[in-house]
């Protein structure tokens, strides 16, 4: 029986069968090992150092597809919304970094169909449920499921809640009455999209995500994940990690740095850091990282009345603020 995920009690639904199954392959329960915050949880920083709980994208994955069964009904958006991050290796989108895709994002999504067809436990359950590996292994196809950056999906949905809960400890109570206020409706361009029936809760899901988009793009995210991009590429050239360690848990890797003392005084000192500073023009730009990220927003749309930034001038004003950060500081450690 599936236990993890903060979502079940917020959408009230009962796991079906086919989830079960699919939840306890292999290849699923390995994302169990691979968290969330792309291995800033390591870290000191004070925001990490105080989370209220893990978070899993093996939990994230459960959720979001419990999110689209939940609006939707449908087996085959459901079950891509759950294959959704299966290629996801350690460390998570810091991979995307190693891979010089962090603006994208996107190289970590490559051999998602490639997992999902030689996988034999996953072949025979999609032949039990009748679904087709073209049906499953990209969720891009399905709009509740994902859809292009500031509209609102399922997968943007769980992870605002989740890191609601695990930055904040936000109410369940509070969480609950948002996606109680969700449905299914057209966007502007005839979509299906998850849209707010009523302003004042898209504006405190908006207030949320925000936070949330902030989180992402701090000074000790960008930081910290292209540092540790590079003590990876380290690693793989010492061959003190191998590329298919890449793809096993956190803790394996872990446990790989620190066992090799060419890599275990990197890995120490990256699990130290408290602080990031700043400087528009250090002297010894050697010792200082320039790095611009992705910018992950939302903009929910409210059912009969438009985006929130059309009729929220405070919320146009904070996304515009968002949206000019200068990414052009130089960022060191300590």
């Amino acid at each position: 029986m599936i236990r993890e995920g903060i979502l079940f009690p917020i959408l009230n639904e009962s796991i079906p069968d086919w989830l079960c199954e699919f939840a306890q392959t292999p290849a699923m329960q390995r994302l169990k090992g691979i968290g969330m915050n792309c291995g800033l949880e390591y870290t000191r920083f004070p925001i990490y150092r105080h989370l209220t709980k893990p978070y899993s994208r093996y939990e994230h994955s459960i959720g979001t597809a419990l999110i689209i069964w939940h609006f939707t009904q449908d087996l085959a958006q459901s079950a891509a919304g759950l294959f959704h991050d299966i290629s996801m290796p350690v460390f998570a989108h810091v991979i995307d970094f190693l891979n010089h895709d962090h603006l994208r994002q996107e190289s970590t999504e490559g051999p998602t169909r490639q997992i999902i067809e030689k996988d034999p436990q996953l072949q025979r359950l999609l032949k039990k449920w009748g679904l087709h590996p073209s049906q499953v292994a990209d969720y891009h196809q399905y709009p509740i499921a994902d859809n292009d950056s500031p509209q609102l999906s399922a997968d943007r949905l769980e992870y605002t809640l989740g890191n609601a809960i695990a930055f904040q400890a936000y109410p369940l109570v509070r969480l609950q009455a948002l996606v109680d206020d969700l449905a299914v409706s057209a966007d502007e361009h005839g979509q299906p999209e998850l849209v707010f029936r009523s302003f004042a809760r898209a504006k405190e899901f908006a207030r949320l995500a925000l936070i949330n988009s902030w989180i992402y793009v701090a000074d000790e995210d960008r930081y910290a994940m292209q540092r540790l991009a590079n003590l990876i590429r380290q690693a793989l050239t010492l061959q003190v990690l191998a590329p298919q360690d890449l793809m096993s848990s956190e803790a394996q890797v872990i446990a790989k740095l620190k066992n090799d003392p060419q890599t275990a005084g990197a890995w120490e000192a990256y699990c130290q850091w408290d602080h990031v500073r700043r400087h528009p023009h250090p002297e010894n730009q050697a010792d200082w990282l320039q790095i611009p990220a992705k910018l992950r927003w939302i903009d929910p749309l409210v059912r009969g009345q438009g985006r929130l930034s059309q009729i929220d001038s405070f919320y146009q004003a904070e996304i515009e603020q968002f949206l000019r950060q200068d990414q052009t500081v130089w960022l060191r450690a300590d």
